[in-house]
């Protein structure tokens, strides 16, 4: 049942994504050469909120809510922030700020969460890696649609 209970919370998140999509003021901004095609965004979200929901689960499991998942909670809402910020608002430097903020607290995360859960904290390395080239793409696209923001 708590397994569930992190599973809806991370859907709740997710679904920021789902509300606020990239549309056709993205598709017309300026990208990157290695900008990702569409269809990738969904596949590792997909796998990455299924992997932040175990993990979160792992530690309550472990030692029950206290500073490692209020930190697990604050990456949610800066990663539920990001889309908003992003493509709701189109306010590229503002989600630039929101990931560096989600990357820190991820990085926090794992570290408080390692001599509890070895297993909590690698489960966040793919997303860790994800929100490296996420935050480089969000700075990426920024620059190079200054006149945008």
């Amino acid at each position: 049942m708590a397994l569930l209970v992190f599973c809806v919370l991370v859907v709740m998140a997710a679904l920021s994504g789902a509300f606020y999509k990239p549309g056709d003021w993205y598709d017309r901004l300026r990208k990157p050469s290695w900008n990702p095609p569409k269809w990738v965004f969904p596949v590792v979200w997909t796998v990455i909120y299924s992997l932040i929901a175990i993990s979160g689960w792992l530690i309550w499991k472990d030692v029950g809510f206290g500073l490692i998942l209020a930190v697990w909670i604050v990456q949610l809402i800066l990663n539920a922030a990001w889309s908003w910020l992003f493509f709701g608002l189109k306010r590229m430097d503002f989600a630039f700020w929101d990931v560096l903020g989600l990357w820190l607290s991820i990085a926090v995360y794992m570290l408080l969460a390692w001599p509890v859960s070895i297993t909590a904290s690698l489960l966040f390395v793919p997303y860790i890696v994800w929100v490296t080239a996420a935050a480089t793409l969000n700075w990426s696209v920024w620059r190079l649609n200054i006149d945008e923001v």
